[in-house]
């Protein structure tokens, strides 16, 4: 949308005026939010169309689900390592192994743990016990 009414190239069509209501009105219901949230994005990330887009996206990416973990996002990798406690590797061999639930995820990794506590025990006893005959 041209936002200069005597400038109509392509460089003009890929800005958001916010002065112009019809402009507001064609961009809100392109990105299907409301005039309120695409000015918020405006302010937020600049007039680019581009720019506006891809924020609208991630925000709506973030509100829609907060308990799938999805990998293809660097920001959410990064917060369910350090959630967790693993690193990042680690995080995709348990998503890969449990699924995109953060609780099958948490559960799979709660389960590892009891497993190598359990394993660790079984050792210090077989430990003690060679111990014990080589004493006797």
């Amino acid at each position: 949308m041209a936002d200069n009414k005597a400038k109509r190239g392509g460089a003009d069509r890929a800005l958001i005026a916010l002065t112009e209501k019809y402009e507001v009105a064609y961009w809100s219901k392109k990105f299907k939010v409301t005039p309120a949230k695409l000015k918020y994005a405006v302010k937020k990330v600049g007039r680019s169309a581009k720019k506006v887009e891809d924020y609208i996206k991630l925000q709506k990416h973030r509100a829609s689900d907060k308990s799938r973990i999805a990998l293809g996002e660097a920001y959410e990798v990064r917060y369910w390592s350090k959630k967790f406690k693993i690193t990042p590797a680690r995080l995709k061999a348990a998503v890969a192994a449990a699924g995109h639930s953060s609780k099958k995820v948490e559960a799979y990794l709660a389960a590892k743990k009891a497993a190598k506590k359990g394993k660790k025990a079984v050792k210090k006893t077989a430990k003690k016990t060679v111990k014990r005959k080589k004493a006797a």
